[in-house]
């Protein structure tokens, strides 16, 4: 009818708006999540770094290792100061034969018990760094698995606001039902972003330390083949 004044439509719909006039339960499920992506880039440029730096560390001394040097100038340099996971693992093994590498011959029961000492130090050692290495993989795993399910409840909030907002308005056009909607699925949004790149890392990362301790367990290996040998010719 003449006179009769029309709907007002929605302002337009934009990202900044969205976060602005979301309800603050989504507010809160959106700051989450902010939160959740921050600290997993975070943790996984500390890995990146952590994990560079010791193969860095690794391959040095893996060259002085296999240059031929004997066990015994490789306690002098290293054991006082083991400043990367190989030295750390080769010293936890040499404190234990130092004294005896000094005196003359011993018994190759005495070999067996020194050899079994030494293996189960340098594990020990082994486990240790590899607890430092896998330091912030549980932040990665938990934002990985937790952060699709902190979107979905966002969205659900959202859904329901939509409802309501039909319900209080009594019409189901787009202007009344879009808010809602939108940032429902800004919330889904939101907890695939942080949930993604927390899986992809984790997985690499995972895979990093897998190869990190298989280099671990073969060094520990050839320590000891060296330890039995050098043992062997004091029986």
């Amino acid at each position: 009818m003449e006179g009769e004044a029309a709907p007002a439509l929605n302002p337009d719909i934009t990202l900044w708006s969205l976060i602005v006039d979301a309800d603050p339960v989504v507010k809160a499920v959106m700051l989450v999540l902010a939160i959740a992506s921050l600290w997993t880039w975070a943790v996984a440029v500390d890995k990146w770094l952590h994990f560079g730096e010791i193969e860095g560390k690794a391959r040095a001394f893996e060259k002085v290792f296999w240059s031929g040097q004997s066990l015994e100038e490789l306690d002098d340099r290293y054991s006082d100061r083991p400043r990367d996971a190989f030295a750390r693992v080769f010293a936890a093994s040499a404190r234990e034969w130092r004294d005896l590498r000094r005196g003359g011959q011993i018994s190759p029961a005495a070999a067996d018990l020194m050899i079994d000492r030494c293996d189960r130090l340098m594990q020990a050692q082994i486990a240790r760094e590899l607890e430092r290495a896998g330091r912030g993989f549980g932040v990665l795993a938990s934002v990985g698995s937790a952060g699709p399910f902190i979107g979905l409840f966002g969205t659900v909030w959202g859904i329901m606001n939509a409802f309501t907002s039909i319900a209080n308005e009594q019409q189901t056009s787009v202007a009344v039902v879009a808010p809602g909607i939108s940032e429902a699925l800004l919330a889904t949004a939101l907890g695939l972003l942080a949930a993604v790149p927390a899986v992809i890392f984790y997985n690499k990362f995972t895979g990093d330390l897998d190869r990190f301790a298989d280099r671990l367990e073969g060094f520990a290996d050839e320590v000891l083949a060296r330890l039995s040998r050098r043992l062997g010719e004091r029986v």
